[in-house]
């Protein structure tokens, strides 16, 4: 358990060089037992966002072959990870989840958070599978050697674009799950086992995006975003994921109706959505821009980071060969170990070769230079890497927010066009939802 306590700076550092997380909820308890799950869509990265969330180290329950792995044995040991035994994995081992529960128990009463992901697999999927019940057998088994209940919360991850670096990564944190009235009854209590389970489910699926089919999330997010457009909604993530989440329901209710309403309007939205990407631009930014003054105060608040643009310039020289070497080494292993590993892989390796590159570009400094300068490149080197990161995030949402201030000017008459257009879609959409599912 060498890593347990570095961890949570680990997994900061780690998931938020690689993506930009918002995170959205109450706080977890600082102090005490608390059972914390979730769903498990990006192998060990969901484990370092529960981190995140829970402010605090985590025991995790992971399955036995991470323990086997070469790649990863040694953070899933580093960090005090508890292993499960699957019938899938080793039959021969299930005897052994025993010891499993035990060691979870232990850790509740110690005061500590225990980690969980109850689908009991890591997966690929846009919605969860149907839950194990080993979660809620952990959570009586530690009301009943506790004497008492303690909060078991729900924590989402929702990576929309999981294979972008620095696309955006939501974290949502839900409210307690009520279990009370089951916690005297044991683990031993299949009724009650079978029930917090159940409750389980549904506090996770409040904090996550379950979508009916893969193929529906380019398009959902299309509605939500039209809808958002033209009707207004109100902010925050947990929001946003519920009108996602009414959308696809309304979208895959249409469907089943086998009616060309649907397929029309998936084709409209689609359509649309390839028209203002071709611009530059999405639903959100198709309105008329903010007036001249207010861009060009905007603007002028970024020239300060537009002024280190040969950071970025920097950073891509002296990272260039760690970087293609690390990609290249992390797709290979996604290739094999499977791609919701993708972003796991791409950290952990990044992270070593960095790691490895440092010194020795140190130690060619101080042999061509001295010492001195081999010293200041050991420091300068991860500031570097850290400053390209927000030039680059800079850099970006500049060169965006131009090129639709640009467009909008110059293409007044089209872009008046596809704002109509935009605003049948979304009266479309109303309709379609007051039939599917009204509001009441």
């Amino acid at each position: 358990m060498w890593l347990q306590r570095a961890f949570p700076l680990i997994a900061h550092s780690a998931v938020r060089s690689y993506y930009r997380v918002t995170v959205e909820g109450p706080a977890v308890p600082v102090l005490g037992p608390v059972l914390l799950i979730g769903n498990h869509n990006h192998s060990l990265v969901d484990a370092a966002a529960m981190v995140i969330a829970a402010r605090r180290p985590v025991r995790f329950l992971a399955k036995y072959p991470l323990f086997l792995m070469p790649s990863l044995a040694w953070l899933v040991k580093g960090v005090g990870a508890v292993p499960v035994y699957r019938i899938q994995d080793v039959p021969e081992k299930m005897s052994e989840n025993a010891d499993s529960f035990r060691d979870a128990h232990a850790a509740l009463a110690a005061g500590d958070i225990v980690g969980i992901y109850p689908e009991g697999t890591s997966h690929l999927g846009r919605q969860l599978v149907p839950l194990k019940t080993g979660a809620a057998r952990i959570a009586l088994g530690g009301a009943a050697q506790l004497g008492q209940v303690f909060p078991i919360i729900p924590v989402g991850l929702i990576i929309p674009d999981r294979f972008t670096v620095r696309s955006e990564a939501y974290l949502l944190i839900g409210a307690p799950v009520a279990w009370e009235d089951l916690a005297a009854r044991g683990p031993r209590d299949s009724a009650a086992v079978r029930e917090l389970t159940a409750r389980m489910g549904a506090a996770l699926r409040t904090v996550t995006l379950n979508l009916p089919q893969g193929e529906d999330d380019p398009i959902v997010h299309a509605a939500e975003q039209v809808w958002r457009a033209e009707f207004g909604a109100a902010p925050g993530v947990a929001a946003e994921r519920a009108r996602l989440q009414r959308a696809a329901g309304v979208l895959d209710a249409a469907r089943r109706e086998r009616g060309e309403e649907w397929l029309t309007l998936v084709r409209a939205l689609e359509a649309h959505s390839t028209t203002l990407a071709s611009h530059g631009l999405t639903p959100l930014t198709l309105h008329p821009a903010a007036p001249l003054g207010a861009a060009l105060a905007w603007s002028a608040r970024r020239v300060p980071w537009l002024l280190t643009l040969p950071v970025s310039l920097l950073a891509a020289i002296v990272f260039a060969v760690p970087t293609r070497i690390a990609l290249g080494i992390a797709d290979h292993m996604s290739r094999r170990d499977g791609m919701d590993a993708f972003a796991t892989h791409r950290i952990l390796v990044s992270a070593a070769t960095h790691l490895a590159w440092i010194p020795l570009v140190a130690i060619v400094v101080a042999w061509l230079a001295g010492p001195w300068w081999g010293l200041a490149a050991v420091v300068a080197q991860p500031l570097l890497g850290i400053l390209s990161i927000r030039v680059s995030d800079e850099r970006r949402a500049t060169r965006a927010a131009v090129r639709r201030w640009v467009m909008q000017r110059r293409a007044a008459g089209r872009l008046g066009e596809l704002r109509a257009a935009q605003r049948t879609l979304a009266e479309r959409l109303r309709a379609l939802m007051e039939r599917v599912a009204p509001t009441g």
